[in-house]
């Protein structure tokens, strides 16, 4: 049986990297954004920003990174959505295909084209002055935290993805994913927001992965945030599963 699902999520896989790659237009455009953002708040509204001795481009990075992955997942809620719509799903059921392949090959997908993406940012994060001490350990450790924030987000896309009734329907829930940032420690300290809004701010997943992966770019001691950040993650991930493929058996059964 595990063979069957892992081949059948490996021809799924194919098919879906197909269509990204048929259209890089959607990694492009899903990467432009957050380096625009990047680009207006470095250059524009750094400088009336105090982040101490850090420079505003490594404070900001880890916000960016994941307001990257929020807009990615946009299309992956498009493109199963436009497969719930094409009747696809109805022909794999009538193969002797395992069901969840089909999703996880989207899920997949979106980690793959996330992951472009993020080194992409990360590039042009270097280009305009991003250094970081940290070790290799401590690139790991980030690029783990960010798979597992992206899987999370991913596996929330399916369920509009699944569910929504229009195309805009299916990617717009991604809207308020990308705001969240804002309503964190990734563009501004705490410190300075007002007291319900600080008290929400410090105490939102946002915030605990944005600090988890600055102090592992600063090459700062940061388990308790680190594992705050896996927790939130984690947790996040295991909830959306759950309630996917529930969604999932409703809609094909």
């Amino acid at each position: 049986m595990t063979r069957h699902f892992l081949s059948d999520t490996t021809v799924m896989l194919g098919r879906s990297l197909r269509h990204i790659s048929r259209s890089p237009d959607t990694v492009i455009t899903t990467t432009i954004m957050p380096i625009a953002m990047m680009l207006l708040f470095v250059y524009v509204f750094g400088g009336a920003i105090d982040t101490g001795q850090v420079a505003y481009v490594d404070y900001l990075l880890p916000g960016i990174l994941l307001i990257t992955v929020a807009s990615g997942i946009a299309y992956t809620a498009f493109r199963l959505f436009l497969d719930m719509q094409s009747g696809i799903f109805e022909r794999f059921q009538s193969m002797p295909v395992a069901r969840s392949s089909v999703l996880w090959a989207h899920v997949l997908t979106s980690l793959v084209a996330n992951l472009i993406s993020l080194a992409v940012v990360v590039v042009v994060a270097l280009l305009m002055g991003f250094r970081s001490p940290a070790g290799v350990l401590a690139w790991l450790a980030v690029a783990g935290l960010l798979v597992l924030f992206t899987l999370a987000l991913t596996w929330l896309a399916v369920i509009p993805g699944l569910t929504a009734k229009s195309a805009d329907g299916a990617s717009a829930f991604s809207y308020p994913l990308i705001f969240l940032p804002f309503i964190s420690s990734a563009f501004v300290p705490t410190a300075t927001m007002p007291g319900p809004l600080r008290a929400f701010a410090e105490h939102q997943p946002v915030t605990a992965i944005v600090n988890a992966i600055r102090g592992l770019f600063a090459g700062h001691p940061a388990a308790a945030d680190v594992w705050t950040a896996v927790a939130w993650c984690a947790g996040l991930l295991v909830v959306v599963y759950v309630l996917a493929m529930a969604t999932y058996r409703r809609k094909v059964t």
